[in-house]
């Protein structure tokens, strides 16, 4: 093997074929790529033969158990068969620390040893003075180089039927708010973003924090990531989670907190790691950059939070601000896609959303592009009253995953101890179903307030949207009461008690 590459020598294939076998989502990801002629050690080339095989056959990855059980029933040799199954033990039991540098470094080992395979065919081209072949030489490095990037997003429909038919096939990642985790069938898995939507100060940071903390909780690592809040904040949000001691008091229970960090500490362990970055001058590239360099250093990532999207600039100045808008937007959903990654961020509502009782996906500030990506979108609505008792309106406005179009009126919100409560809702309406109950609402007022206009906007809806629609609207004439000035026309009266 070429010195330059010493690091992809035995003990790194040992890792590797450790994880093909402990790690079936990367097990299928490389399954395709990956050729038993890479590993140096005859052994190493039969256990992953044999692999290859049994996954060819099954569509499963086999356990270290089952890989024994082939060795014993298929390989005659005694010898040969004792050798192999130490190999395997020598696999399963060797030292890991470093599972995504192994996975991370997976491609470029298969592309380092297709590489090398060409220049040895290039290389005897060019001894035995081949010139006719010349020209296939720069085939043999293009296809070389190409490993891996085939398409392997293609499936047989018939495929992976184990997994596809498995009820947690998602393995989502709880939010932590039980209602909505129910919609979102167990919370977002690992690939998939969501966006809480919300005007300004009423609960963004509350939402992502919550997240994390659950998230963290259940064993998961997490990277929270944000551009405005000072980070001793966030800890201090975290703190409150764990105690149930509201942020301005932490301190006079100093004791008590540090007696339940120091448990958590020593209990948990995964990570849960908070991120400053500087507000309105980090790229998207930039951000999944240091995420990338993180992992390559040996830090686990199962879930990222953004607070917020809004606070990342485009790659490059763009004249369409809205087209740029969604680009990081999607930017975000890519890296998650990409780093098998559970994301979640945030985003301003407009001005309309201040004042709304329930914030839609149209009241988003900036490009609607960003509502476009996505897997799911979640809004919060805080009317004065609502915050003076801790009460909010949350609206599950888009979901690839669940049922959407779902309100949460009057859910228990607050902000201090971050808790959220959608079961405690008082009502839990579709939101086609509000909307529709909210227009008869405004068609009430209307008729009792301002009948005229109620006609007028009637009859405009039914008029062509043209010259013509326009030139009929302005022949109509509308009176309340008996009262008016066209006897001449001799109008007919409407009475709108009598509409149904």
């Amino acid at each position: 093997m070429n010195k330059n590459f010493d690091y992809l020598g035995t003990t790194f294939q040992i890792q590797l074929l450790n994880q093909i076998v402990v790690d079936k989502e990367f097990s299928a990801s490389i399954m395709d790529v990956i050729e038993s002629s890479y590993f140096d050690n005859k052994y190493f080339k039969i256990i992953l033969q044999m692999t290859k095989e049994y996954h060819a056959k099954y569509q499963s990855t086999p356990n270290f158990d089952t890989l024994e059980q082939i060795v014993k029933s298929e390989i005659a040799q005694e010898l040969v068969a004792k050798i192999v199954l130490d190999t395997i033990k020598q696999v399963k039991d060797a030292p890991f620390e470093g599972t995504q540098f192994v996975q991370e470094k997976a491609l470029k080992f298969c592309k380092q040893q297709e590489l090398q395979k060409a220049m040895d065919k290039a290389q005897k081209i060019i001894t035995e003075g081949d010139f006719e072949s010349y020209d296939k030489v720069e085939g043999l490095v293009r296809e070389a180089l190409q490993v891996g990037e085939r398409d392997t997003g293609t499936t047989d429909i018939f495929s992976n039927l184990d997994t596809v038919l498995d009820e947690d096939f998602r393995h989502p990642i709880a939010m932590g708010i039980p209602g909505i985790d129910r919609l979102l069938k167990g919370g977002l898995a690992k690939g998939e973003i969501g966006v809480i939507l919300a005007p300004t100060g009423v609960g963004k940071t509350t939402i992502l924090t919550k997240i994390a903390n659950t998230a963290f909780n259940l064993g998961y690592n997490v990277l929270q990531i944000f551009f405005e809040d000072n980070p001793k904040i966030v800890q201090r949000k975290h703190f409150t989670l764990w105690t149930g001691i509201e942020p301005d008091n932490l301190v006079k229970h100093k004791d008590e907190v540090m007696a339940k960090i120091t448990e958590i500490k020593e209990t948990m362990k995964n990570e849960l790691i908070l991120k400053k970055l500087p507000s309105d001058s980090m790229s998207m590239n930039q951000i999944k950059n240091q995420i990338r360099k993180m992992i390559a250093d040996g830090t686990k990532i199962d879930l990222v939070l953004l607070d917020y999207i809004d606070c990342v600039v485009p790659e490059s100045s763009s004249k369409d601000e809205w087209k740029a808008e969604g680009s990081v937007m999607r930017g975000f959903e890519a890296m998650c896609h990409e780093l098998s990654l559970v994301g979640w961020t945030a985003t301003q509502g407009n001005r309309s959303s201040i004042s709304s009782e329930v914030v839609t996906t149209d009241q988003m500030g900036g490009s609607i592009k960003k509502a476009q990506v996505g897997h799911v979108i979640i809004s919060v609505a805080k009317t004065l009253q609502q915050k003076e008792m801790n009460l909010a309106t949350i609206a599950i406005t888009k979901s690839r995953i669940g049922k959407d179009g779902v309100v949460f009126e009057n859910c228990k919100f607050n902000n201090e101890l971050l808790e959220i409560d959608t079961e405690s809702s008082v009502t839990f309406l579709g939101f086609e179903e509000q909307q529709e109950e909210r227009k008869r609402d405004r068609v009430k007022e209307l008729l009792e307030k301002r009948p005229i206009r109620l006609v007028e906007k009637a009859v405009k809806g039914m008029l062509p949207k043209n010259r013509l629609g326009s030139k009929l609207y302005s022949n109509m004439y509308v009176f309340a009461g008996t009262e008016h000035d066209k006897d001449a026309q001799k109008p007919a009266k409407l009475d709108l008690t009598s509409i149904k």
